[in-house]
C-alpha cells in the first residue's frame, strides 16, 4: 500500500499521461465528439436511435483504457484485432461486448438483423407504381458509390479498400459494413465507423446542397396525384419473391442481405403480425442499439487512429457528395424529360439512407410550398437505392474477391 501513487488508482488518467500525443489527443477528442453525437442526436440533428449509443460508446471507451498486464493497455470492452481461436476464447471470457462483436459484428449478422427490420418497414408498392423513375433515379444517386472508387486506387489504396470506401456513397451503413467485412478485414473498423459517421451528412449536409442547387420554386414543385392501379399485396410479396430470387442468383456473395431484405418485405405484406412486431420491435431496434453502441466501443483511439484513417475521411465526404450531386442531376433529368412537372430535389432521396433522405426532400418541399406533397416518389427512389446499393456490393465483391 505503501508504494501506491495516485495514477495508480486512476488509470484512465495515467494511460493518457504515458500515451504518445497522436493517442493523447485522439483519445481527448473522440471523448469530445461522442459528447457532440449524443447532443446532436438528442436535438434530433443526427439519427438519435444510432448516434446517442454509439457516442456513449465512443466517449466511454476512450476514457477507460487501463494497462492489462505489463506496459500493454486495453479496456475490457471488445478487442477486435484478436486473431486465432484461443485467443478469441480467453477474449470472449473477459471483455463483455466480445461476444456482441465476435458472433454478429464481425461476422456481417447485425447487418442482417437490421435489413430485415427495414424490409418488414419498406412499402414495395412505391417503387411498383413508378419502377422506371425509381429506378433511374436511385441509379443516378450511386455516382458516388463508383466514382470513388478510382479516386481511392489513385490515392493509393488497394482496389479492395477502394471499394469498401467507394461503398459509403451508398449511405447504406450495413452494406458498407459488409462490403468491408468482405473485402478489406484489416480497414474494416475505420471504414465501417467513418462510414456510419457520415450517415449524420445526410441530414446535416444535404439541405444545404440542395438549396445551392436547386432554386426554391423547384424545391416546392407539387407532384401531380396519380390515378394508378391499387397493387395488391400479393403482387407485392410474387415481386420481393422473384426480386430477391433473381438477384441472389446473379449475385450470391450478397444473398443473405437480399434474403434478409425481401423477407422482411413478404412478413410484411403476408399479414404476418407476430413477426412483424418481432421484426419491427424487438430484433430491428435491439440491432440498432447494440450497433451503434459497437460502433462507438470500436472507436477507442489506439484501433482507429492511423495514416489511412484521413483518407477515409476525405473519401467519405467525396463519395456522399458525389451520390447527392448525381440524385440532383437524376432529378434535373426528368425534371425537363416531364416537360418541367417533376421536382429535381426527389433524385436525392435515391440515396439510400432510408427513410431519411425522403422525409428530408419533403421536408425542403413543405418548406418551400406547404402544398408540395412529393414523399411517394421520393420513397420510390429511396427503396430503390436500397436495391441498388445491394447490387453494387455483390458486384464489388464478386469481381474483387
Amino acid at each position: 500500500m505503501e508504494g501506491i501513487q495516485p495514477l495508480d488508482l486512476f488509470q484512465g488518467i495515467a494511460t493518457l499521461a504515458v500515451a504518445e500525443p497522436l493517442i493523447f489527443w485522439g483519445r481527448i477528442g473522440l471523448i469530445l465528439l461522442g459528447f457532440l453525437l449524443i447532443y446532436l442526436g438528442r436535438k434530433g440533428v443526427l439519427e438519435a436511435l444510432l448516434m446517442i449509443p454509439m457516442g456513449f460508446g465512443m466517449a466511454t471507451i476512450n476514457a477507460s483504457v487501463m494497462f492489462l498486464d505489463g506496459d500493454r493497455v486495453g479496456t475490457l470492452f471488445v478487442d477486435p484485432l484478436v486473431t486465432g481461436t484461443e485467443a478469441t476464447m480467453a477474449v470472449l471470457q473477459i471483455d463483455w461486448l466480445q461476444p456482441i462483436y465476435t458472433f454478429m459484428f464481425s461476422n456481417g449478422l447485425i447487418a442482417v438483423l437490421v435489413f430485415l427490420g427495414i424490409g418488414v418497414l419498406l412499402d414495395v408498392g412505391f417503387v411498383m407504381a413508378r419502377p422506371f423513375q425509381s429506378m433511374l433515379l436511385a441509379l443516378f444517386a450511386e455516382l458516388g458509390t463508383v466514382a470513388t472508387f478510382p479516386i481511392a486506387v489513385a490515392l493509393g489504396m488497394t482496389e479492395r479498400e477502394a471499394a469498401s470506401v467507394a461503398m459509403i456513397g451508398s449511405a447504406d451503413g450495413p452494406m458498407v459494413l459488409f462490403t468491408s467485412l468482405v473485402l478489406a478485414k484489416d480497414l474494416f473498423v475505420p471504414i465501417t465507423v467513418v462510414g456510419y459517421l457520415y450517415l449524420g451528412l445526410t441530414y446535416g449536409g444535404y439541405p444545404y446542397l440542395i438549396k445551392l442547387l436547386i432554386p426554391e420554386r423547384l424545391r416546392g414543385l407539387p407532384m401531380p396525384v396519380e390515378e394508378g392501379r391499387k397493387i395488391t399485396a400479393g403482387q407485392k410479396m410474387a415481386f420481393a419473391v422473384v426480386a430477391c430470387t433473381l438477384l441472389s442468383l446473379l449475385f450470391p456473395v450478397a444473398a443473405p442481405l437480399f434474403m434478409a431484405l425481401f423477407l422482411g418485405v413478404v412478413v410484411r405484406e403476408s399479414g404476418l403480425i407476430e413477426f412483424q412486431n418481432l421484426l419491427t420491435g424487438p430484433v430491428l431496434y435491439g440491432a440498432t442499439f447494440f450497433l451503434g453502441l459497437t460502433l462507438g466501443i470500436l472507436c477507442e483511439a489506439s484501433t482507429i487512429l492511423s495514416p489511412v484513417v484521413l483518407k477515409l475521411l476525405l473519401l467519405g465526404i467525396v463519395a456522399l457528395t458525389l451520390s447527392a450531386l448525381g440524385g440532383i442531376a437524376g432529378g434535373y433529368v426528368l425534371y425537363f424529360w416531364s416537360g418541367r412537372k417533376f421536382n429535381p430535389m426527389i433524385g436525392v432521396a435515391g440515396v439510400s439512407c432510408i427513410p431519411t433522405t425522403a422525409k428530408l426532400v419533403q421536408k425542403l418541399a413543405t418548406q418551400a410550398n406547404p402544398g408540395a406533397m412529393i414523399l411517394p416518389h421520393a420513397l420510390g427512389a429511396s427503396i430503390s437505392g436500397v436495391i441498388t446499393s445491394a447490387i453494387l456490393a455483390g458486384i464489388y465483391v464478386a469481381v474483387l474477391r
